[in-house]
Formats: structure tokens, C-alpha cells, sequence
């Protein structure tokens, strides 16, 4: 029912900033939670950063602590990941989807099976 669209990709060097959005259509927009995912060539898709929707409160994967930060505007319905120090292996497609669905609710919000609602993705590219 909800479509998320990211936007903000775009080529970086390292060492560079970047931004990148999810906008959140439909009627009301009140998910558990909101994370962004990131799929590199090659690799798995993994979970960067989370938040919960009604606290605000944040997660991230050791590997983007310190360099990224996810926040939320209730009123726009978007959710925004800023990253700074961008590494070459920063490299990759990112994701934001949300859980919103009762059956999500109470599933391990690490785990790609609490989020059902999904992102198209949006390029970011780190050069050196």
C-alpha cells in the first residue's frame, strides 16, 4: 500500500558527503520502524541504519557508526540518511524500506523480515 521512492544518489569522492531520502506516499504514514539496506556487487544486502518510528530512536551497523545519521520528518513523511567520510566501499544501492504491517511489528528489527514496504533504491558511487 505505501511506496517509498529514494532520492539523492549520485557519484562522491572520498572522503565526500552525501544525502539521500525516502519519501513516503499514501494516505497516513506511521510505520514501527524505517531502515535503510544497502547491496553492494557481490555482496549481500545489509542493514546500515534503523529508526523507530515513535521515539526516534537510531541504530547503525558498526561498519557506517560515526559517519551516518537517520532521521525522520513526521510532517514531510521522509526519512534521510546523511553520510559523511564516505568511503570507496561506501559503494552501493541503497534501500530504505519500512515496517509497518502488525505481523512486522515484534520480528528482530535487524532482520529483513521486519520491513515490508520497500524502496526502489538509489545509486551512490564513492571514487577515489
Amino acid at each position: 500500500q505505501v511506496q517509498l521512492v529514494e532520492s539523492g544518489g549520485g557519484l562522491v569522492q572520498a572522503g565526500g558527503s552525501l544525502s539521500v531520502s525516502c519519501a513516503a506516499s499514501g494516505r497516513t504514514f506511521s510505520p514501527r520502524r524505517v531502515g535503510w539496506f544497502r547491496q553492494a556487487p557481490g555482496k549481500e544486502r545489509e542493514l546500515v541504519a534503523r529508526i523507530v518510528w515513535s521515539s526516534g530512536r537510531t541504530h547503525y551497523a558498526d561498519s557506517v557508526k560515526g559517519r551516518f545519521t537517520i532521521s525522520r520528518d513526521n510532517a514531510k513523511r521522509t526519512v534521510h540518511l546523511q553520510m559523511n567520510s564516505l568511503k570507496t566501499e561506501d559503494t552501493a544501492v541503497y534501500y530504505c524500506a519500512a515496517g509497518i504491517l502488525q505481523r512486522t511489528w515484534y520480528i528482530d528489527p535487524g532482520r529483513e523480515q521486519a520491513y515490508d514496504s520497500w524502496g526502489q533504491g538509489t545509486q551512490v558511487t564513492v571514487s577515489s
